[in-house]
């Protein structure tokens, strides 16, 4: 598999620690407010790349952490009065479940920040007595001038007079790029025992810990295989991981790292302080999560995204024929994934997830397999290799699981259904009492409703027809 790598910027040849595995860590989110568009890209982008792996055969052990103590969490909690386990539980929850949604499996670990104190304080105590962190009155800091090396993940160039807007400045730092380890109790805020001084954890040195805890490697050059999140984490959040981690333990952290795009709606970059977030349930109370996903993962995932109903609209036209060839061949069984669909697919991903190679091979599946099907239409060898291409493309791109009648029916409220299927009951009790010119006018009637039906062994199906 070849890979970006956001440090080297280039293409490279994934080459795991250990062969035949591939540790893989993402940043998850601060569990302080809803998630939005921003967060869905990057869980699916990762999400696809942790099923692309498994695919090319690799052991994936896959962690995305929860950010559970925070200056945010901490402010939400004096507006709401509520716990700080309240408040993070409730919006892990929520997350995980949206995530479901756009189906994205949870994590093989999903470690929280409260759950890593210990390693916490004791990473910063190691680096406390190797001098490379130093005490001033608020907390902790790391020294950045002790790595060589720093910068060297991001290649940013700093200007120290400007840092203030992408680093919070204290003027008793020893360098402006020094950035906060540990952060002493103030009044009123949730506070952990530590040796140097009762506080809590600094956002940065989360992600490092929890690494060493879970999956690092402890005799590799590398920590391991893959580190990723979005583009925004990439300074200082990655680069502070990355210093630390180095002076801490002689190893890199990630061998490679990986970055998604940023999320514009409208061509803006998705910021609260532009007023323009995007709240992925909202985004779901409209749309279905699975045309969410399609629409999301077919832009390549180093590249910015921006989000238009027009765009998500003709994404899921293309999803549709993929729903069309499945009703032509529901209610067979599965057999064998056509060989050469199912390499020519991971040639594309294995490509750095290169998604339009991969929908290239998916359209000419459909395309082939409709053409087949038109030519022999009795054809059961040809049906379950159809059905198992359609499986093996839920298995490795998260699509095409569900009912294509069902699908078909998405954006149909339940008043809407109750009557559809109320109608369709009384015309199957037309059909029985052999009134057959009432049954016709109940399905006339159901026409000019937009729905079409098909009468099958195991009863009546419907579906809403495309208006366009």
């Amino acid at each position: 598999m070849y890979i970006y790598d956001s440090v080297s910027k280039k293409k490279v040849l994934f080459e795991p620690i250990v062969k035949g595995k591939a540790k893989v860590y993402v940043c998850g989110p601060t569990v302080y407010d809803d998630a939005h568009l921003g967060h869905a890209r990057s869980s699916i982008a990762f999400d696809l790349l942790r099923r692309t792996l498994v695919g090319l055969g690799y052991e994936v052990t896959f962690v995305k952490n929860f950010t559970d103590i925070d200056d945010k969490i901490i402010k939400k909690m004096q507006e709401s009065g509520k716990s700080l386990e309240e408040i993070t539980n409730f919006y892990i929850k929520r997350y995980k479940d949206e995530m479901h949604k756009l189906g994205v499996s949870d994590a093989d670990i999903e470690p929280k920040a409260t759950q890593t104190i210990d390693e916490i304080v004791d990473f910063v105590q190691d680096l406390l007595d190797k001098s490379i962190a130093y005490r001033l009155d608020d907390g902790i800091y790391f020294d950045t001038t002790k790595d060589e090396k720093y910068l060297s993940i991001s290649h940013m160039q700093i200007d120290t007079e400007n840092l203030q807007s992408r680093v919070c400045p204290m003027s008793q730092k020893k360098n402006p790029k020094d950035f906060a380890l540990w952060k002493y109790s103030k009044a009123g805020e949730p506070t952990y025992k530590a040796p140097f001084g009762d506080g809590r954890p600094g956002w940065h040195i989360e992600c490092s810990c929890m690494i060493k805890k879970h999956i690092a490697y402890s005799n590799s050059p590398f920590q391991i295989d893959i580190h990723g999140g979005g583009m925004d984490l990439l300074f200082p959040h990655h680069e502070n991981e990355a210093t630390q981690t180095r002076c801490q333990s002689n190893q890199e952290l990630a061998k490679y790292w990986m970055h998604n795009g940023f999320v514009t709606i409208n061509g803006e970059k998705m910021s609260k302080s532009l007023g323009n977030s995007f709240f992925l349930k909202d985004a779901l109370n409209i749309y279905d999560g699975e045309v969410l996903r399609f629409y999301l993962i077919s832009t390549h995932y180093r590249a910015n995204f921006n989000f238009s109903e027009e765009d998500l609209l003709i994404s899921k036209k293309r999803l549709d024929k993929l729903y069309r060839l499945k009703k032509r061949v529901y209610g067979s069984k599965v057999s064998t994934v056509q060989k050469s669909f199912k390499q020519d697919l991971l040639d594309g991903l294995g490509d750095d997830l290169n998604i339009s190679k991969a929908l290239s091979v998916i359209d000419e599946m459909i395309s082939s397999s409709n053409e087949k099907l038109d030519n022999d239409s009795k054809n059961k060898s040809l049906k379950f290799e159809i059905n198992a291409n359609i499986e093996y493309l839920h298995k490795t791109l998260g699509i095409g699981h569900k009912n294509p009648y069902e699908y078909f029916q998405l954006g149909i409220s339940e008043d809407e259904k109750q009557t559809i299927n109320s109608l369709i009951k009384q015309r199957d009790e037309a059909k029985k009492a052999k009134l057959y010119a009432k049954a016709d006018e109940i399905r006339e009637k159901l026409s000019n409703m937009k729905i079409q039906l098909m009468d099958t062994a195991d009863g009546t199906v419907w579906e809403k027809i495309d208006e366009q």
